[in-house]
C-alpha cells in the first residue's frame, strides 16, 4: 500500500480534519519505533494504572507521531484491554472499572460477553499517522463527521454501524475483516475529548485500497448531484 497516498485520498474524499491513523499488532517492538513514554500515574485502589486514561486516547496522540505500546500502557481501561485482546473476559469482569459500568447499567454482563475482541494477545500495539507508517497497518482508523459518514455509507452499502464501546470496531476490522463505524461511547468521549461532531471508522488494512476506489466513485456521483441541486436552487433566489 502507498500509505501516504491512501492517507491523502481518504482525507480529501471524506473531508477529514484529523489524519488517518494506522494501528498494528505485533509480538515484538517494531524496529525504529519509539515506545510511548508518558509516566504511569499512581494506581487506583483496585490497582489500575496506565500511561493514558484509555487505549482510545492513543488514537488522539497518534495524529502527531508514531509510537508503540505494551499492555501495561493500556492498563487504566479494562474495556479497551478486553477489546484489544490484552485481557480475557473473566479478567476484565473482575476489575473495578468494569464492575462500575455494569452496576451503572451502561452495559449488561451478557452484552459484555458478546463484545468483539482481538483474539491473540500481542505484546505490542503501534499507532501513528497512516501517511508515515513504517509498515502496512492491520487497521486504519478515521475520525469522521456526518458528511464523511454519508459518503462512506454510499460507497459501502451495508456498512456496519456500531455503538458502544467505541474501541471494539478495531477488533471488528482486524478479526472480522469488516469496515465498521462507531457512533462513539460516553466512556471514550469523556476520556479522549473527541468532539461531539466526530465518530470513528476502522478499515481493515487490506481493504484500504478498495475502500478508496469505492469512495472515488461515490464522490464523483455526489459532486454531480450537488451541482444539480445548486443549479436547481437558483430558482428560489430573489
Amino acid at each position: 500500500m502507498d500509505c501516504a497516498l491512501a492517507a491523502a485520498e481518504l482525507t480529501n474524499l471524506l473531508g477529514l480534519v484529523a489524519p488517518p491513523i494506522g494501528i498494528s499488532f505485533s509480538n515484538g517492538a517494531p524496529a525504529g519505533v519509539e515506545p510511548f513514554d508518558a509516566p504511569l500515574p499512581p494506581p487506583t485502589s483496585g490497582g489500575r494504572t496506565g500511561r493514558v486514561p484509555a487505549g482510545c486516547v492513543f488514537w488522539m496522540r497518534a495524529a502527531e507521531r508514531t509510537f508503540t505500546t505494551v499492555p501495561e500502557d493500556h492498563g487504566n481501561c479494562s474495556v479497551g484491554m478486553l477489546t484489544h485482546g490484552l485481557l480475557s473476559l473473566e479478567e476484565a469482569a473482575a476489575r473495578e472499572d468494569v464492575r462500575a459500568i455494569i452496576e451503572s447499567g451502561w452495559v449488561t454482563a451478557e452484552a459484555a460477553g458478546g463484545i468483539p475482541t482481538v483474539r491473540e494477545r500481542f505484546s505490542h500495539i503501534t499507532y501513528g499517522p497512516l501517511a508515515s507508517t513504517p509498515a502496512d497497518p492491520d487497521v486504519v482508523l478515521l475520525r469522521l463527521n456526518a458528511r464523511g459518514l454519508m459518503v462512506l455509507m454510499d460507497a459501502l452499502p451495508g456498512l456496519r454501524v456500531e455503538g458502544k464501546p467505541q474501541c471494539h470496531i478495531v477488533a471488528v476490522a482486524r478479526e472480522q475483516g469488516q469496515v465498521a463505524v462507531s457512533a462513539g461511547c460516553a466512556l471514550s468521549r469523556a476520556r479522549t475529548g473527541m468532539p461531539a461532531s466526530e465518530m470513528t471508522c476502522c478499515i481493515p488494512g487490506g481493504q484500504v485500497a478498495g475502500t478508496v476506489d469505492a469512495l472515488r466513485r461515490t464522490a464523483g456521483v455526489d459532486t454531480t448531484v450537488a451541482r444539480y441541486a445548486a443549479v436547481d436552487g437558483r430558482r428560489f433566489e430573489g
